[in-house]
């Protein structure tokens, strides 16, 4: 896959990508991509700003620990759907950018079932993980590698390096910006060249998008094209939210290569851990003491007692590592579903069942202890509730028969290791044998609910994720917990297929699966999910569908507002709050 990207890359040089009309390795000819007009005072003064705030941005930033995660989708021209995914590859690391914008990739353990299918390209070697970034977007020329599709030019961002030319005045959302093209002086190797979006208030940059110059003797193009945007996660600090990459490589009217990729940050409030011994539980928000205060505690009742402190206990350290949304009101959500198959099967459970939400793309679910775990690449993806229920029954049938998480974990000593190895160390992944076991428990759960005339659209999921098992490996390898798929391809909920129509297209009535982030977002300060709030729009054709992929990103950016403080118990609401 790396070589296909390497490839890419090289062809793109060679097809030399026009930039505002402008073949690269023509610049000496046409050093201007556009032509400069004086800026007015005003204008001149936030550019000023920017260049200023951009400088306390990246050390604001150097204070920070967060995840990173990218997720690439190679693509092929389609003549029904323009193009359709053929391959993928995905990376997540915890980075801590005081130390040279070195990283700590997360690792994973070595299945082999995946290893023989290939799925863990990215997660062996020894290479340090912003180094891979920096390779796969092809960003070796600039003095930064990957961190300058975060910051627009790390080493030279001023009025020295570049000449700006205002552009027009838009909003983002409620936040209202100025807009300007920005042009390298000189035409070095890895100057940015792109367009910038200035925030009004305080002149932080809060998006741009462009490539880098090439080297004005190297007919190869080395860089992509990639739109950036940030978030004001505190009072006057926008940091980094996410990176959309794109290019398109025609080689005629009818053939085309196409590359997306996605990278995300959250987790900027974390903080990492320098040892072992320094990565201790935290407390949680909003966790809850179930323990009982009263009585004996019976044998069996003891036991359930270790495998609560175990689930505790992991769920505190997956929290810990920024791989959890920690407790949230979504959850409600989830758990709104599994009650309505709890209380249709007329189940009697011990506890309580909670869900949680991993922040991580990979479609997996996976249950610790009484507690499932849904990955947010899952969750975005599923089309109907039914689907949803579906996905929550074969956990739910886990807990059921007794695939209780490994009690080793109320040992908290076992949870002490660095964030990167969380993967590794935290083995939470069924057997075969439960899974095999669980699917057939599943089946009978979602039979006697009350989704069960609802099941042709939970099949019609199920089909799409069959259908897409070979092209999009990545995204169907689990990091912690089980896969959709069994090892021979199929859906572990096979039977649900049986009654859904067949998968087409064409048949703009059918939506059997979404494409990436359409459901849930997350606070990239504090980790939280919320639910996404838009009207679907309407779909004109098949190239509308775009099932399980990775689209272009656009953000309604908002000013940081504090939250509400509560008011001190005893104290009385103002006048105008209903009571």
């Amino acid at each position: 896959m790396v070589r296909k990207v390497m490839m890419l890359g090289i062809v793109a040089l060679l097809s030399a990508p026009l930039l505002y009309g402008v073949p690269l390795f023509h610049a000496k000819k046409h050093r201007q991509f556009f032509k400069p007009v004086p800026l007015t005072p005003r204008q001149q003064q936030l550019v000023q700003e920017a260049i200023a705030r951009e400088k306390v941005t990246i050390q604001q930033v150097e204070k920070s620990t967060p995840l990173v995660q990218t997720y690439i989708q190679d693509m092929r021209p389609d003549v029904q759907l323009y193009q359709v995914p053929v391959d993928d590859q995905y990376m997540i690391g915890r980075v801590d950018f005081s130390k040279a914008f070195r990283a700590d990739e997360y690792a994973v353990r070595n299945y082999n079932q995946a290893e023989k299918k290939g799925r863990l390209r990215f997660f062996s070697g020894s290479f340090a993980f912003m180094s891979k970034l920096t390779r796969l977007f092809h960003i070796e020329f600039t003095p930064t590698g990957f961190m300058s599709m975060m910051f627009v030019d790390p080493t030279g961002f001023d009025q020295q390096h570049y000449t700006f030319s205002f552009v027009r005045r838009e909003f983002l959302g409620n936040v209202r910006t100025w807009v300007f093209d920005v042009e390298p002086n000189v035409p070095e190797p890895g100057r940015f060249l792109g367009r910038i979006w200035i925030e009004d208030q305080d002149g932080n940059i809060v998006r741009f998008n462009g490539t880098y110059l090439n080297n004005l003797n190297d007919p190869v193009h080395h860089y992509f094209h990639f739109d950036s945007w940030r978030v004001n996660i505190q009072p006057g600090l926008w940091a980094p939210l996410a990176v959309y990459v794109e290019d398109t490589l025609r080689d005629g009217p009818s053939h085309a290569q196409s590359f997306r990729g996605q990278t995300t940050f959250w987790g900027y409030s974390l903080k990492l851990p320098t040892s072992e011994s320094d990565a201790e539980s935290m407390q949680i928000e909003n966790a809850e003491d179930q323990s009982a205060n009263n009585g004996d505690v019976s044998p069996l009742q003891a036991q359930r007692e270790w495998i609560r402190e175990a689930e505790q206990n992991v769920l505190d350290r997956l929290t810990q590592a920024g791989l959890l949304a920690p407790p949230g009101d979504f959850d409600k959500v989830l758990e709104t579903v599994t009650n309505n198959l709890i209380i249709s099967n007329n189940l009697q459970l011990p506890s309580d069942i909670h869900c949680r939400v991993l922040l991580t793309e990979p479609l997996e679910s996976l249950a610790v202890g009484n507690t499932i775990l849904i990955s947010k690449g899952l969750v975005d993806v599923l089309p109907s509730e039914p689907a949803l229920a579906a996905v929550i029954s074969f956990q739910l049938a886990h807990i059921l028969e007794g695939h209780h998480i490994d009690t080793r974990y109320a040992f908290n000593d076992r949870l002490l290791f660095p964030d990167s190895a969380t993967f590794q160390r935290i083995e939470m992944n069924h057997s075969a044998i439960d899974d095999q076991e669980a699917a057939k428990k599943a089946l009978e759960l979602f039979d006697n609910s009350n989704y069960k005339s609802q099941a042709a659209e939970a099949g019609l999921f199920f089909e799409q994720v069959e259908a897409s098992d070979k092209e999009l490996p990545a995204l169907f390898t689990p990091r912690l917990g089980d896969s959709l798929l069994a090892p021979n391809g199929q859906p572990w909920l096979l039977a649900l297929t049986q009654g859904a129509p067949h998968l087409n297209m064409n048949d703009l009535t059918q939506t059997a699966a979404l494409p990436l982030n359409s459901r849930l977002k997350i606070d990239s300060w504090d980790d939280k999910v919320f639910m996404l709030h838009f009207t679907p729009a309407r779909l004109l054709n098949a190239r509308d569908k775009m099932p399980l992929e990775i689209t272009p990103l656009y953000f309604r950016l908002q000013r940081y507002q504090a939250a509400p403080t509560a008011p001190a118990e005893g104290t009385a609401p103002p006048a105008n709050t209903p009571q």
